[in-house]
């Protein structure tokens, strides 16, 4: 699993923990294979929220910071962890600078939106 993958699945849940609460249905031998299920977008009170619910998330600017976005979700953000997700991101001339942090931040969120959540267009700017 990905940096990304962990950041999204602490704000918007685990895919692997809606696959397992969904009952499996019977399928025929010779039927084709099944696509993973679809996460529903969710409304920009429910991003906004489920973020903010996180504990400690009213000490951290994660709005607007990279760095505490990942401490808010739990996960290291040394340089070598905020460059593996700018390679992720599609950036790999990623140096830790202020614009690259603001640049990674803006892309996690755009990600965060393609991936099925709506992300305010306040939280993106």
């Amino acid at each position: 699993m990905g940096i990304f993958s962990s950041i999204s699945n602490a704000i918007f849940g685990d895919d692997e923990e809606e696959t397992k609460a969904a009952p499996a249905a019977p399928t025929p031998t010779t039927a084709a294979p099944a696509t993973p299920p679809k996460r529903a977008a969710i409304s920009n009170a429910d991003v906004e929220a489920r973020i903010a619910s996180i504990p400690g998330s009213d000490k951290l600017n994660w709005q607007t910071s990279i760095v505490d976005l990942m401490k808010l979700v739990r996960i290291d953000p040394s340089y070598a962890n905020r460059k593996a997700l700018a390679q992720e991101m599609g950036n790999a001339d990623y140096s830790g600078t202020a614009e690259d942090n603001i640049a990674l931040h803006k892309a996690v969120l755009d990600q965060m939106a393609a991936a099925g959540g709506i992300v305010p267009a306040h939280l993106k700017d």
